[in-house]
C-alpha cells in the first residue's frame, strides 16, 4: 500500500484526506492518505524518517511551507515561489515543488475559460505566500502587468524584487484607479474569511469583462464574489483552487491523474457547511 499524508499544526481543519481519499476510492487503489499534525519543532526530523513511516509523499500547509523548501530538492517553480507545498521521494531523494501556482490557473481555465486572453494588467490584492504563488501564474501566463496591493509596500517592493518588473507595488489608495482598466482581480488576503474582517472595496470601476476570484473559501460565496455576481461579472471561487491544487500531488504518490469532477466538488462543499 502506497500512502502519503498532509503536514500541518494545526491540521484538524485540513480537507485534503476527504479530496484524496475521495480519489483512493474512485480509483480503487490500495493507497492511504492521512493528516499529520506535526509541531514546528519537530518537522525536520519528521520530514527526515517520511519513509521510514511508511510515506511516498506529502502535502504542505501552514506553518511548514518554507522549512518544506530548505529541507528538499525544489524544482524552479517552488524556488521561485520560496515554498513548497508537495513533497514526494524519488530515489532516496526529497523532491518538492509548489502546486498553488496550477491549482490558481486551473480554476479560472475551469470556472472563467478565455480569462487570460486579454493578459495586460491584473490586480493582486496582498503580498504574501499565496500572492506569490498568483503572482507567478499570471506572469507565467503572459501578463504584462501585475499590480501588487497590499498595506506595507515594503512587502509588495519584496514581490517585485523577487519576479521582476512585470509587478508594479501598489498602495490601497491606488485601488480605484487600478480596478478601471484591470482584466483581472484576485483577492489573496483573508478578508472575508469567516472570523476575520471584511474586504471594503467597490468594484464600481470594473470594466464589464474583468474577471474576480477570491482564494478564500470559508465562506464559500465570499462578500467579494456576491458583489461581482451581483454585477454580472465572472468569478471564480476559493473551493476550485483547493481543488485544483490537490491534482498533481496525487499523480505524484499513486501514479494516476485525477479529475475535479461536480461530485468531488459538492461533497467538499457538503463539508464546508457542517
Amino acid at each position: 500500500m502506497r500512502a502519503a499524508c498532509v503536514i500541518g499544526w494545526p491540521i484538524k481543519h485540513s480537507r485534503s484526506p476527504l479530496i484524496h481519499g475521495h480519489w483512493i476510492k474512485q480509483h480503487r487503489l490500495d493507497a492511504a492518505y492521512r493528516g499529520e499534525e506535526v509541531k514546528p519543532e519537530a518537522f525536520a526530523d519528521f520530514i527526515a524518517r517520511l519513509a521510514d513511516r511508511g510515506y511516498v509523499g506529502a502535502n504542505i500547509t501552514l506553518p511548514h511551507k518554507e522549512a518544506a523548501l530548505e529541507l528538499s530538492e525544489p524544482d524552479d517553480r517552488a524556488r521561485a515561489i520560496g515554498a513548497a507545498n508537495t513533497l514526494w521521494l524519488d530515489g532516496g531523494h526529497l523532491h518538492s515543488t509548489n502546486t498553488d501556482v496550477e491549482g490558481f490557473t486551473a480554476n479560472l481555465d475551469a470556472s472563467v475559460p478565455g480569462w487570460d486572453s486579454r493578459p495586460d494588467e491584473a490586480v493582486v490584492l496582498g503580498a504574501g505566500g499565496s500572492a506569490r504563488a498568483v503572482v507567478y501564474g499570471l506572469i507565467e501566463r503572459g501578463f504584462g502587468r501585475v499590480h501588487v496591493v497590499n498595506r506595507s509596500l515594503d512587502r509588495a517592493e519584496a514581490l517585485r524584487q523577487r519576479f521582476g518588473a512585470a509587478v508594479q507595488p501598489a498602495r490601497w489608495t491606488a485601488v480605484p484607479h487600478l480596478l478601471e482598466r484591470t482584466a483581472l482581480l484576485v483577492n489573496t488576503t483573508s478578508l472575508g474569511m469567516a472570523g476575520q474582517p471584511p474586504l471594503r472595496i467597490d468594484l464600481g470601476p470594473l470594466q464589464q469583462d474583468t474577471v474576480v476570484a477570491d482564494l478564500v473559501y470559508v465562506p464559500l460565496q465570499t462578500p467579494l464574489l456576491t458583489a461581482a455576481r451581483t454585477r454580472g461579472l465572472r468569478t471564480a471561487d476559493g473551493l476550485g483552487m483547493l481543488l485544483h491544487q490537490a491534482v498533481r500531488g496525487f499523480l505524484l504518490w499513486f501514479g494516476v491523474r485525477p479529475e475535479v469532477t461536480p461530485q468531488l466538488r459538492a461533497l467538499v462543499e457538503a463539508d464546508l457547511q457542517t
